[in-house]
């Protein structure tokens, strides 16, 4: 398996995108990876880590392709992907585009991720528009909520599209046989909603191939109401930065308060197990990154902070779409 990591991405620079590559080339020894960016820095942080790599048999599945340019977060992210074709970005999701590599991770700039799948490695035929796709864990189960940024207007048919992508993820690479849809709205009845939603709705009961289950309403979505929660880009974005920050917020109001009194510190201790195992579920850096399902190839944004772990965890999630042929079965799908 070959895949290739953009050595430039995230906040955190490139030491934890080597890092994160390396601890993934020890845990998986079929996997051959490449680290795209300038060869120099991927080179020194590398030494660095490996302490000169004397006796480190990872490297030998260890490439290093040099990329002179870096696309920032700020830049405007389609003229960035076209103006910097030799960026790390570019020149990683050209591997995949080309077939010398199955998937592509980075931590970098969201809008070149997506604009370089679109125009560089393309659609899949028949996907009208490819929705980036977050995994997040609800109280019973874990929840994939497509779209969150990538199309901020959407079609009736586009939400449809994304149902189908959505469940045939699930079902590869979480297991679920037959995963629940829903349709994210502002009531349970079939006629709430925009026209968007009401003609989606009226879609998504008729498409074979999905599991559909009816409209969600944001308060129950924490429960763990479906496996697949479909809205646009608006929606899914503010669901999840909403839902991030009410479970920091939370947690912070519960340390706080048990800090307060001495009988709040007790119970504490007592609870900091639970608490512990509260925040592995969590936590962020095991899911890793969004994959950017519809676009011909395997590409995962991870997120901007991401930290080693995160960029292991991406690089599994990357491994397991192409060991599942994620992207074969939606283009059967599609064309279906």
């Amino acid at each position: 398996m070959r895949i290739v990591l953009d050595a430039m991405g995230g906040d955190a620079g490139v030491r934890v995108n080597v890092q994160g590559a390396l601890d993934a080339l020890r845990e998986y020894p079929d996997m051959r990876l490449t680290l795209v960016g300038r060869e120099e820095d991927m080179r020194g942080h590398l030494q660095a880590i490996t302490a000169g790599g004397g006796n480190e048999p990872a490297l030998d599945r260890l490439t290093l392709l040099h990329a002179p340019d870096v696309i920032g977060m700020h830049e405007a992210p389609v003229m960035a992907v076209r103006r910097k074709p030799h960026s790390s970005i570019v020149e990683g999701l050209m591997l995949v585009k080309n077939g010398e590599a199955d998937a592509f991770v980075s931590a970098g700039s969201t809008g070149a991720v997506l604009a370089g799948g679109m125009f560089r490695v393309g659609r899949i035929e028949g996907v009208e528009r490819p929705a980036l796709a977050a995994l997040f864990p609800m109280r019973t189960r874990k929840s994939l909520i497509l779209d969150i940024g990538a199309n901020t207007d959407c079609k009736p048919e586009w939400l449809a599209q994304f149902a189908l992508m959505g469940s045939i993820y699930m079902r590869r690479t979480q297991g679920i046989e037959n995963p629940q849809v829903a349709l994210v709205n502002i009531g349970m009845e079939e006629e709430k909603g925009n026209e968007t939603v009401k003609r989606a709705y009226q879609l998504l009961k008729e498409q074979p191939g999905i599991n559909f289950i009816g409209n969600a309403e944001a308060r129950d979505l924490p429960e763990g109401v479906a496996d697949v929660l479909v809205c646009d880009g608006f929606v899914g974005n503010v669901i999840l930065k909403f839902m991030e920050g009410t479970v920091h917020t939370i947690f912070k109001i519960v340390k706080d308060g048990l800090k307060s009194t001495n009988r709040g510190k007790v119970g504490g201790l007592i609870a900091k197990p639970t608490f512990k195992r509260i925040a592995a579920g969590l936590d962020a850096s095991e899911v890793g990154g969004t994959p950017f399902l519809g676009v011909d190839g395997v590409v995962i944004k991870a997120h901007g902070n991401s930290n080693a772990r995160a960029i292991f965890s991406a690089i599994r999630q990357a491994r397991l779409m192409v060991e599942n042929r994620v992207v074969s079965i939606i283009k059967d799908g599609i064309i279906q």
